[in-house]
């Protein structure tokens, strides 16, 4: 059988890293939903400055120019407009899941990570702008975020909660989630209205406490066995731990009551599943981290080769235990994973800005040359 259709036996359900109008116009996005069982896509501005650097814009922008939009605009209109073609294309998975899958998901300006008030008030214009039942709006997990993301819960939005990388601040997550149900809830709406997922990193947490280790092995008189075998074992032992306080918090007094009167459950999303190390097998972070109510987000790349050669096992209920290890042990050689995440957040946060900048910047180029052209 097709491993990217085992994973959905396993409970986990497969989104796509990327977007582009050619990929669906040409059909390309729907063979992957009828043959490989993908549900759902994800976006963010470094994707969109990508889809956006080659010509197959190029006539809409044109279209957009002669209606006077500003380069921002004209980058909102053609993103908005993916995202509903994404939308309509999984609606039928939305509708035959009951909108417990088939979701699309749009960022917030990334300058707004920051800012509480123009976070929610961005959530609330782009859920309006793009219409869709089975949209996303991702708004980055920080702690300026967490109060946005609950009043958004409570309003009805579709929230995929971004750029969580540590322990501490995925429970904040989780409750801003239980927090934004009870609001739902008084305001009168069902329960069942709304979906959320949050997207915890993991290839990058790698890739920095590498590069950690390698500094603490360069040391005079380093415990060399001791940092060696801990290479690779962070990103998963960060994921697993989590999972672990999932479900405790799905399992709690206080969710069941949610639970009961139709909520769904917020699943974990495994964000960067790519692996950087070309050490790592290509497919690391997809079979270590499978399990029931979760979601991987994976590039097509990644996509591929998990079809061609995955391997299919409930792994992320595996050997808790291990992973508590795992983070003393990285601890014991020098490494503070509080100081590891919050870098991580930080960094997160000014790439996905300075994408969207250079974007603008790349857009604002087109825009010139083609009005130039004309």
């Amino acid at each position: 059988m097709n491993p990217l259709l085992e994973l959905q036996k396993a409970g986990q359900s497969i989104w796509l890293d990327f977007i582009t109008r050619r990929f669906m116009t040409e059909g390309k996005l729907k063979k992957l939903i009828d043959q490989d069982g993908l549900s759902g896509v994800t976006s963010n501005p470094t994707i969109f400055q990508k889809a956006l650097s080659g010509t197959e814009y190029d006539d809409a922008i044109n279209q957009l120019i002669k209606q006077n939009k500003a380069t921002p605009e004209i980058f909102e209109e053609l993103a908005v407009a993916d995202i509903q073609q994404a939308c309509d294309l999984f609606r039928p998975v939305y509708e035959r899941t009951k909108g417990g899958d088939g979701y699309v998901s749009l960022e917030v300006n990334p300058h707004l990570a920051r800012d509480t008030r123009g976070t929610l008030d961005e959530a609330r214009r782009l859920f309006k702008r793009v219409n869709r039942p089975n949209v996303m709006i991702k708004i980055p997990g920080t702690k300026e975020g967490l109060p946005a993301i609950e009043q958004a819960i409570g309003d009805g939005i579709n929230i995929n909660i971004t750029l969580i990388f540590s322990l501490e601040r995925y429970q904040e997550v989780m409750n801003a989630w239980l927090a934004g149900l009870d609001r739902l809830g008084k305001s009168g709406k069902p329960a069942n209205t709304i979906a959320s997922v949050a997207s915890f990193f993991i290839s990058r947490v790698d890739t920095l406490v590498d590069s950690l280790l390698d500094k603490k092995l360069a040391q005079p008189g380093a415990p060399q066995k001791a940092i060696e075998v801990l290479y690779g074992k962070a990103a998963i032992a960060n994921a697993r731990l989590a999972y672990q306080m999932f479900l405790k918090v799905i399992q709690d007094a206080r969710f069941k009551a949610l639970q009961a009167q139709g909520a769904r459950v917020q699943r974990p999303l495994w964000a960067s599943t790519s692996t950087k190390n070309p050490k790592y097998r290509d497919v690391l972070y997809v079979e270590e981290l499978i399990g029931s109510d979760t979601v991987n987000t994976l590039p097509p790349q990644t996509v591929d080769a998990f079809r061609d050669h995955g391997r299919v096992r409930l792994s992320i209920t595996e050997t808790p235990e291990e992973s508590r290890q795992v983070m003393d042990a990285l601890a014991k050689v020098g490494i503070d994973m509080k100081q590891v995440t919050q870098q991580l957040e930080e960094d997160g946060v000014e790439l996905f800005a300075n994408s969207y900048d250079s974007l603008i910047a790349s857009l604002e180029q087109k825009h010139q040359a083609l009005k130039v052209a004309r």
